[in-house]
């Protein structure tokens, strides 16, 4: 448990850790009152004990304050090792030791020799532009023939290791052998610090110390994190943790690597107006700006963990959507208008009866959204790619048997359009969606059809490969932000007179329970059979489920069976699509074809 772990442990036990450690005061209110952080009587020391303040304190007439951590120190009289260890102890925490700490060969303990007038003393003073007061905080000398810089690591007064470095050439370095890999500057670090920043080498480190702000520097460049497990539980002191490695690849890849070690709730990334800090030192940048950079270094949020206000312009956006966002892809009906709509990041379940219509309504839907900008993609694997087209193809020219010169031109307005997968027969989920996310990134497609999911290869029992499946086709469109139907059986009803819905659906439930839409089609057979009304509807198409819509309900559907069309009434006769060009020319060349 690090320190602002512990914090927050204590702060849970607000009331009873106040009265531990201010024995002499009394509680008032929401308060634990006090004289002093000696726990004498008095009204000068208040510590919250609920709320989001909980274990916040401050003592008015000394001007002092800070978390129970912070209360700990000054009513014991101790340093932040001592009280984090207490306070451990207080609550019952007892700390992890996987293996007995390794045992580490140590240099002689003989400090280097400043040397003021050595050539790497006047290198670091003049070129990298460090102080005599940073050099003394540090402790850093020079070689015996005054041309390497010595870098010692003191750790609680004894040095544990050490980093020679020639002032002409940066890659003549050493360390002592056997030495600890730990970070380096501890020295100048406060006893009772609770932050502190990891750069990537000792000379930004002692940029940092000059810009007011304590830091420590990676034993090694940012290859080597060894020095995460060497001072790991020294670390645990400090509950926030600014990293500040250079702005390359290198070091932000290492940055990131970091704060997963060390912890995502304690650790932030500070970005420099330049490559590091001593080159904004170098440079003129004034401390404030450093100093603004620290403050406002931001955590590693998961991916997954956003704030709510973030979505402030998409909220808006449902509420008065603009432009196309209003509607969505439109169905082809005009009695559709305001209650359907095809919609990106979304999963449709088509289902049905077999033998009920529900491909060909879908391929009407599909058609009619292509005419309006989409782009779509269809897996149909029960039947071939030219009988499926030959459907598409009636409907699109809205007659049984149109000329050459009609399907040549549907067959030309659909290039660029419309994609299909070309494979009849059982295929792999994972090859089904490796072709979408080509079809995706390659074209730009919107629109995905899969038909069906017993052509899956997932068999009809396997529940759980379903769900698997379906998961993976959420995962797909919301990564995508495109539109998914796919096209599941109904189980067999006791009559076909009976409208299936989204309970009959084949399978697991889970399947009408991922998607976004479901939709059924039923073919009124009692109509065919001559045993309705002439006038009745021939099919219906019921939206069982629409997660983000307002409207669920049925449409009655009239059938064409010259050109496949679904019409909107009985008055309505098929047509052909309005982006084709009515021509009575027989002829098949080039001039058959009109450019959209």
């Amino acid at each position: 448990m690090n320190a602002k772990e512990l914090s927050q442990a204590l702060a849970e036990r607000a009331p009873a850790v106040a009265e531990y450690l201010l024995p002499g005061g009394k509680k008032k209110g929401a308060e634990w009152k006090a004289g002093s952080v000696a726990g004498d009587a008095g009204d000068s020391l208040g510590v919250h004990l609920t709320g989001t303040k909980a274990g916040v304190w401050r003592d008015f007439a000394a001007d002092v304050g800070g978390d129970l951590l912070d209360l700990w120190m000054a009513a014991r009289g101790c340093g932040l090792r001592q009280a984090i260890e207490e306070a451990k102890a207080y609550c019952g925490v007892t700390d992890v030791r996987l293996e007995a700490p390794k045992v580490w060969k140590r240099p002689p303990q003989k400090a280097p020799e400043v040397q003021p007038e050595s050539q790497a003393m006047r290198w670091l003073k003049s070129d990298r532009r460090i102080t005599d007061a940073a050099i003394a905080a540090y402790r850093v000398g020079v070689s015996k023939d005054g041309r390497a810089v010595v870098f010692p690591h003191y750790r609680d007064g004894e040095m544990v290791n050490f980093k020679l470095r020639d002032f002409a050439d940066k890659k003549r370095m050493m360390t002592f052998g056997g030495g600890e890999p730990c970070l380096w500057g501890w020295q100048a670090i406060p006893s009772d610090a609770r932050s502190v920043a990891i750069c990537e080498g000792e000379i930004d480190a002692m940029t940092l110390w000059q810009y007011g702000i304590p830091a420590l520097s990676v034993f090694s460049g940012v290859s080597n994190l060894g020095w995460i497990e060497a001072d790991h539980d020294r670390l645990e002191r400090f509950s926030d943790i600014v990293i500040v490695m250079d702005m390359d690849d290198a070091g932000q890849a290492a940055a990131r690597k970091i704060v997963e070690r060390l912890g995502i709730e304690r650790c932030r990334i500070a970005a420099l107006p330049h490559k590091d800090a001593n080159d904004c030192l170098k440079a003129g940048v004034p401390a404030e700006t450093v100093v603004k950079a620290i403050e406002s270094a931001r955590y590693l949020d998961p991916d997954e963990l956003r704030s709510a206000s973030d979505y402030a312009d998409q909220v808006i956006e449902r509420f008065y959507p603009t432009g196309d966002a209003q509607l969505g892809v439109m169905f082809p009906w005009i009695k559709s208008a305001g209650k359907l709509a095809i919609r990106p990041a979304e999963l449709s379940i088509w289902t049905g009866l077999s033998g009920h219509g529900k491909s060909q309504v879908l391929g009407q839907v599909i058609l009619h959204a292509a005419a309006q900008s989409e782009r779509a993609c269809i897996a149909s694997m029960e039947i071939k790619p030219d009988a499926l087209l030959y459907r598409m193809v009636r409907q699109m020219a809205g007659e049984s048997e149109p000329r050459i010169a009609t399907i040549k031109q549907c067959m030309e307005w659909l290039r660029g359009r419309m994609w299909v997968f070309n494979t009849v027969g059982t295929v792999t989920a994972d090859r089904i969606l490796e072709v979408f996310v080509y079809a995706r990134k390659r074209y730009g497609v919107t629109q995905f059809v899969i038909d069906s999911l017993m052509k899956c290869g997932i068999a009809e029992d396997d529940y759980k490969a379903q769900k698997e499946f379906v998961d993976r086709l959420c995962d797909f469109k919301n990564a995508h932000d495109v539109h998914v139907h796919l096209v599941a059986h109904s189980r067999k009803k006791m009559s076909e007179n009976d409208a299936p819905g989204k309970m009959d659906v084949k399978g697991t439930g889970a399947i009408t329970d991922l998607a976004d839409n479901v939709y059924s089609v039923w073919r009124n057979k009692k109509k065919e059979a001559g045993e309705a009304d002439a006038a009745a509807m021939d099919a219906v198409l019921a939206c069982d489920k629409q997660r983000h819509g307002e409207w669920e309900g049925s449409l009655a559907l009239w059938f064409d069976r010259q050109s496949f069309q679904y019409l909107e009434d009985d008055r309505s006769i098929a047509r052909r699509m309005d982006f084709l060009v009515h021509s009575e020319s027989p002829r098949e060349d080039a001039d058959a074809y009109v450019d959209f």
